[in-house]
């Protein structure tokens, strides 16, 4: 029971809240870690095909030392991936006469078409923290058919095993951040929300596409009830 009260604090600690613990163990938040999509086609440290703006060098060092801190701290850390087919539909070279970014219906929805990306089995679809770090990575967007930005479902709903794993160890609160703000982590936070969990984004450790996207995410993640933090613990 000390070893749980501790936790507790340290949890406390790092979101600000004030000292006032449940009184049985069943009443304890327990919270996971998700990092979004840190791979290398999204960052101009590996030139990718699809790179966020300032994900350089410091930039993942900034996001392994805080996801080495947290896991050192007893929270379990999950990771997405981006694991697409060569033949995925939001590829723009998969439609004769299309351009990168160009918007196109598919099945009654509108898909961007982005620049062939993580493909299954390239250097560049790699996550690039140790994989130690993670108590599982869950691949995304596999299916070539649907988009996937969350890490929870595919654009056509087919379920990752993502909610599973954390409700199987018990968690029910989850900070996430990652790449990018504006479409795979906000897609993330909005379904964890609808799962059920509690939400931080740490914007300080994500990245957006786009300036406006990414002020539109952080205004719709907070009407939905997603807490924003600027870093962890402020």
């Amino acid at each position: 029971m000390q070893s749980v009260f501790i936790f507790t604090i340290v949890v406390a600690m790092a979101f600000g809240h004030s000292a006032v613990f449940p009184q049985t163990a069943s009443a304890q938040q327990k919270v996971g870690v998700i990092v979004v999509d840190l791979q290398g086609d999204f960052t101009t440290l590996k030139k990718g095909s699809l790179a966020v703006e300032g994900t350089d060098q410091a930039y993942v060092d900034q996001v392994r030392q805080a996801t080495e801190s947290l896991r050192k701290k007893g929270y379990p850390v999950y990771a997405t991936q981006d694991w697409h087919p060569a033949d995925h539909v939001s590829f723009y070279t998969n439609h004769p006469g299309k351009k990168a970014f160009d918007v196109i219906d598919v099945a009654g929805k509108k898909q961007v078409l982005w620049p062939p990306h993580c493909v299954q089995k390239t250097e560049n679809a790699t996550v690039l923290l140790d994989s130690k770090m993670f108590a599982a990575i869950v691949k995304k967007g596999k299916d070539k058919k649907y988009d996937s930005y969350s890490g929870f479902q595919d654009d056509g709903g087919a379920r990752t095993e993502l909610n599973q794993l954390l409700k199987k160890a018990g968690i029910n609160e989850v900070i996430i951040y990652g790449l990018a703000m504006d479409y795979c982590v906000k897609a993330t936070a909005l379904d964890a929300v609808k799962a059920g969990y509690k939400v931080t984004v740490i914007e300080g450790l994500s990245k957006g596409v786009a300036p406006d996207t990414t002020l539109k995410a952080l205004e719709e993640m907070a009407q939905k009830g997603v807490t924003v933090k600027k870093q962890l613990g402020v």
